[in-house]
């Protein structure tokens, strides 16, 4: 509709025309975007069309900022603020020089450097957000493909213990018979073995399903903790599934950590826990060692979190006077000197310290009133 509009405006130079034809570039590259079928590509292809949809979008944006009407540039002047606010750091010189100008234009003296002001400062802000989305995007993936190589090596070692169940043996033999001291008892994670003679080997006992058995444990504890963990996620606003990666990264992790931990109780690693007495001992402690993969992957958690919250947060302000364009001196004032310093108040509401010296205010300590 805003490319129409601007269509029908004349005259229409060459330069109009170039910034036009842009916009209709763009346009087109965000509908191909959008119409695209990736069929089983659209788990790893989906979510980069949508980008490149936002992203076109984005850029006509940009252009139509250039060629709107004074009157419309200066409406959007505080929609472009609030974009430079939410996505570029305060001692960015873009941010910092339109919030130096913000007042003058908001009150009507939009000059041809303002125009352009305004376009590369949202197109910069624009820009930042790409960014950002693309590192949601990038940490999902690793997420996912961490766990989808976690997942294989579970696989790899229970398919390894099927073999040779007698490698990786997890069999304890914790005490003798009580009625023969001449026999003894083993316990396996499938299977425990009554009376069997004093020279028993526990490994020659060992089954095939053991370390499956010994995972699937570890499986039900870290199943746990992600339900448990579901309670600190946060919606997101984000296009990317990110919390659910990383929950999906504790499941084959719990798996691991549940054969790790059962492997070390079988080499006395652990004082006081060398002879497991039971099956049931064997499989509890397994699920334990699955629910404590939380040690490790709620670093994940909060790596993933605090990425979601970088998308769109605020980065601070650079001088405090952004939202105070109420004021105006006349061209080529200063918020941070001059005359205006003298009526600025602390963050607080509170006046000024009396031995501070108008015009020397601290600018990110004041604001405009």
């Amino acid at each position: 509709m805003q490319l129409k509009r601007e269509e029908s405006r004349r005259p229409c130079d060459d330069g109009r025309k170039a910034y036009l034809d842009g916009v209709r570039a763009h346009l087109e590259k965000a509908r191909s975007a959008a119409d695209e079928e990736f069929g089983w590509r659209r788990p790893w292809s989906g979510s980069i069309a949508r980008e490149g949809v936002w992203s076109n979008l984005r850029g006509a944006d940009v252009l139509l900022l250039r060629l709107v009407p004074d009157e419309d540039a200066v409406g959007r002047a505080s929609e472009v603020m609030a974009l430079v606010k939410r996505h570029l750091d305060r001692d960015d010189p873009r941010r910092v020089r339109l919030t130096q100008r913000i007042r003058h234009i908001v009150s009507g003296g939009l000059t041809p450097d303002d125009r352009e002001l305004l376009a590369r400062a949202l197109d910069s802000a624009y820009s930042s957000l790409d960014a950002e989305l693309a590192r949601v995007r990038s940490l999902r993936n690793m997420l996912w493909t961490a766990t989808i190589l976690v997942f294989i090596g579970v696989a790899g070692l229970a398919l390894y213990g099927a073999l040779a169940p007698r490698a990786l043996s997890l069999c304890f033999a914790p005490k003798a018979s009580a009625g023969d001291p001449n026999q003894m008892h083993v316990v396996c994670p499938s299977a425990e073995y009554h009376d069997r003679t004093a020279n028993t080997v526990p490994s020659d006992l060992a089954r095939s399903q053991d370390i499956l058995t010994v995972e699937i444990a570890g499986l039900l504890g870290a199943a746990l903790t992600v339900i448990a963990s579901l309670r600190r996620i946060r919606g997101t606003s984000a296009p990317y599934m990110l919390p659910l990666a990383s929950a999906a990264l504790k499941i084959p992790t719990g798996a691991l950590s549940a054969f790790l931990g059962v492997l070390l109780i079988r080499g006395a690693f652990v004082p006081g826990l060398s002879d497991l007495d039971s099956r049931a001992q064997v499989l509890a402690w397994a699920a334990v060692f699955g629910a404590a993969q939380h040690l490790v992957t709620r670093l994940v958690d909060d790596r993933a979190q605090m990425t979601l919250s970088e998308v769109g947060g605020p980065t601070g302000t650079a001088v405090r006077q952004e939202n105070g364009a109420v004021i105006d001196d006349g061209p080529g004032h200063d918020l941070t000197t001059g005359p205006a310093a003298a009526v600025e108040q602390a963050g607080d509401g509170t006046p000024a310290a009396p031995d501070e010296k108008p015009g020397r205010v601290p600018a990110e300590e004041t604001t405009v009133t």
